[in-house]
């Protein structure tokens, strides 16, 4: 099976699980912890920075489809070139804190533009929380009609949890999940509902209809790689607590 029937058959189940090791992330030694995490814990898939050089050491250490995050068109290319099987223009978070706004009009012109230099290379789309839930379905709509095959969203950075516990945890999924809930009507591509998630969450964004979810900083920010492992075997397992057959959408 190819990496993307193998990839849209995850999603159709709403299995799908990505590990985000992060987008400006190019320690070699983290990066190849998340990737052994990713691979023993069960992953579907991996999302590193688009780096030639890590992208070679990723396609070394896993055979889980290889991801490559920026938000420069022309790093796609090489990524590709060394191996990267799909691509993501996003993961934002890293940016917000540095005073960087995605606006929608330049994710829409950073699509286009990577369409043209790779026309048929799988390609996700991440839609800025920054925006209104309207804004973020008119851009996601938008995106798709560019080319892109895959939308994500994103949110964990702006909610402000206020309690502690499985309640806490629910406040920081909440504005991913609204906009997965608002998106995955909206368009008929999967939707990747990320950032903020966590085991307990990670359930209730198959139901609000996304098809599979990105986790980054609960895994990558820990030191062991023993504990990665951990995490990520416990959101293949909380996936599997749901099915998208089961929920309307």
């Amino acid at each position: 099976m190819s990496i993307h029937a193998t990839l849209m058959t995850a999603f159709e189940q709403g299995r799908a699980l990505k590990v985000i090791s992060g987008l400006n992330n190019f320690d070699r030694d983290r990066v190849a912890s998340v990737v052994r995490a990713a691979d023993k814990g069960g992953a579907t898939l991996v999302d590193i920075a688009a780096d030639p050089t890590l992208v070679r050491q990723a396609k070394q250490l896993t055979n889980l489809p290889i991801c490559v995050s920026a938000v420069e068109p022309d790093l796609f290319v090489t990524a590709v070139e060394a191996g990267a099987d799909l691509i993501e223009i996003g993961n934002f978070d890293s940016f917000y804190a540095q005073g960087r706004r995605f606006e929608a009009p330049e994710v829409l012109a950073l699509t286009q533009a990577t369409r043209a230099l790779l026309p048929n290379i799988l390609l996700s789309v991440t839609v800025p929380h920054i925006l209104p839930l309207d804004q973020q379905v008119q851009l996601a709509e938008a995106l798709v009609a560019a080319g892109a095959n895959v939308i994500q969203t994103e949110g964990g950075t702006s909610s402000q949890p206020t309690h502690a516990g499985t309640l806490g945890l629910i406040e920081k999924a909440a504005p991913t999940l609204a906009a997965a809930y608002e998106i995955s009507r909206a368009v008929n591509v999967p939707v990747l509902c990320a950032s903020g998630l966590s085991s307990v969450t990670a359930p209730m964004a198959i139901a609000a209809g996304a098809a599979g979810i990105g986790v980054g900083s609960a895994i990558n920010r820990l030191s062991s790689e023993v504990e990665m492992i951990a995490v990520v075997r416990s959101l293949v397992e909380a996936l599997a607590t749901v099915s998208r057959d089961r929920v309307a959408v």
